[in-house]
């Protein structure tokens, strides 16, 4: 697993450290689960994620990489 460092406003850290302790997790639990939240993925794993949709759905590549594009677009303007 990789470590980062990164740098936080005190009440950003502050916030962050208690949401953590609330919810019986590590800072950096906190911070992965956020990732995963906005979707942050290697190319590989949407490439991946995107043949699977595009196979149950029966579309082509071209139709399910638009369709995800449009569906990651609208959750992300939420």
């Amino acid at each position: 697993m990789a470590r980062i460092t990164i740098t936080l406003s005190d009440d950003k850290h502050r916030a962050v450290k208690e949401a953590a302790a609330r919810q019986g997790k590590t800072i950096g639990d906190i911070i992965d689960e956020s990732l995963e939240f906005y979707g942050i993925k290697t190319a590989r794993s949407a490439a991946l994620l995107v043949a699977k949709a595009r196979q149950k759905a029966g579309l082509t590549e071209d139709e399910a990489l638009k369709l995800a594009v449009e569906e990651t677009r609208a959750e992300r303007q939420r």
